[in-house]
């Protein structure tokens, strides 16, 4: 079911209730999987995704948008002999089921060949089912979103220096999934997700400056409070006030914790076992290499309680488990699904992820690079002239070569401290020498989906006037 946009009420507890009952997906996956057998399939594997989302918009003290969606949707795998074929659908009434096996069966006789496709091993299924408290079961009424947001927005606009709203936003939703394979696996589970986020503008005309600050996690107990949100995103916004260019140099640059788990996604994407199968990564012949200084460690960990995007299972059903991808400065693995393992002559990580209308494919979970010794002043005190970055601008990075550059803004520093706002340069190096001097601080916190602690970076080209 999708819905447009809401009037300004809540759904009924017992709707609430109903969404995290996902039985009937369970049901119909497991038709879906027999259907396909019956149809001629070898192998088979359905998923079920529920999304349910409500959010409100304020800006000026006025709500402008209230929006509820609901959707479930279900995607159909199937392979015969070494041929594959998807097929999804929001709708299954009547003799549907059937039909759409049917169709998928048919689709996959005329695929092309594929020697690495097919089912997990079931040796590598998951059997145990960890509590990952992802499920905050208090649902909030528009009225609660309005009021986190309109919280958010007053606190910004008291800051000094500010003189509009972008918009404060607050949200809550449920998402999970249903995974049936015809090798015996069910597995399903739930993830609910808040938010509050708020944009704010200081100066007048073109020099005019905004900021943001954002906070989520699937306990809205877990949130930053609305006040700090607006708070954090005015202050920001009023210190970028009255920027300055500089001139192109090479120096030390400071990565913000807000930007720093950038340089960690490069690294994961390029490690990434479909990149490396294509040979399209920078990192392909790294594999066992030290590419960071001694004690540089980078996590996945999909078992993190109340983590943003853990699981208990991959989209193939394999057990998973936290992972090293760097340890002690060394490479040791890549990100693999069972395809791509194969195609590498090695064994899945439990990394496959899948929507409803695609095969899986690898990626992260909940990444992390370990905190350091020095906090973030120490990080930065012996710096005589740099660069601190707290906003990228553009994706000017190359997975195939390494080569990295990106719009930037920020403030420079002099003899150790933060100075004047800058905005308007460029950072450009090479990822392999970026990494080599990486040096991460100690203030390491779990606010995202990818988190990093400040880093520091030796020698960056800064392209300024």
């Amino acid at each position: 079911m999708n819905s447009s946009p809401s009037a300004r009420s809540s759904a009924s507890s017992s709707v609430d209730s109903a969404l995290f009952d996902q039985s009937a997906l369970s049901d119909l996956a497991q038709r879906l999987v027999e259907a396909a057998r019956r149809a001629g399939a070898d192998q088979a594997d359905a998923v079920a995704v529920r999304g349910v989302s409500h959010g409100v918009e304020v800006r000026d003290g006025r709500m402008q948008e209230s929006e509820r969606s609901e959707g479930d949707d279900v995607g159909l795998r199937v392979i015969v002999g070494r041929r594959q074929a998807v097929v999804s659908t929001n709708d299954i009434s009547g003799d549907a089921v059937t039909k759409l096996a049917e169709r998928a069966v048919a689709m996959a006789r005329v695929a092309p060949d594929d020697k690495y496709v097919g089912l997990a091993d079931p040796d590598l299924l998951a059997r145990d089912f960890p509590e990952l408290d992802l499920l905050d079961p208090n649902t909030p009424s528009t009225a609660e979103l309005e009021q986190r947001a309109r919280a958010a927005e007053a606190a910004a606009l008291a800051v000094p220096g500010i003189t509009k709203s972008g918009g404060a936003s607050a949200s809550s939703g449920i998402g999970g999934m249903v995974l049936v394979t015809s090798t015996g696996f069910q597995g399903s589970f739930l993830r609910s997700s808040h938010s509050i986020s708020m944009t704010a503008i200081a100066g007048e005309g073109t020099g005019m400056e905004r900021d943001y600050e954002y906070t989520t996690a699937p306990h809205a107990a877990d949130l930053m409070s609305p006040e700090a949100v607006g708070r954090v995103a005015g202050e920001r916004t009023a210190a970028r006030v009255g920027p300055r260019k500089v001139e192109t140099c090479k120096v030390p640059v400071v990565f913000d914790p807000r930007v720093a788990g950038s340089l960690v996604g490069h690294l994961v994407g390029a490690a990434n076992g479909a990149s490396i199968a294509r040979k399209t990564s920078f990192l392909k012949d790294r594999l066992g290499q030290k590419l960071f200084k001694d004690g540089i460690r980078i996590v996945d960990d999909p078992l993190r309680k109340r983590g943003l995007r853990s699981q208990a299972f991959d989209a193939e059903g394999v057990a998973v488990k936290p992972l090293s991808i760097v340890d002690d400065g060394v490479l040791t693995s890549w990100l693999l699904d069972c395809a791509t393992a194969r195609e590498l002559g090695l064994t899945t990580t439990g990394h496959a992820h899948r929507g409803v209308s695609s095969s899986p494919s690898p990626g992260p979970y909940n990444l992390h690079l370990e905190a350091g010794p020095l906090s973030p002043a120490e990080l930065i005190g012996d710096i005589k002239q740099g660069f601190y970055v707290t906003d990228l601008i553009g994706s000017g990075v190359n997975g195939v070569t390494g080569d990295y550059s990106r719009g930037a803004a920020g403030f420079w520093i002099e003899n150790g401290q933060r100075t004047y706002a800058v905005s308007e340069v460029t950072i450009a190096g090479h990822l392999i020498d970026m990494y080599k001097t990486l040096t991460p601080a100690s203030d390491l916190t779990f606010r995202y989906g990818v988190n990093a602690p400040t880093l520091r970076i030796e020698g960056l080209t800064i392209a300024g006037r």
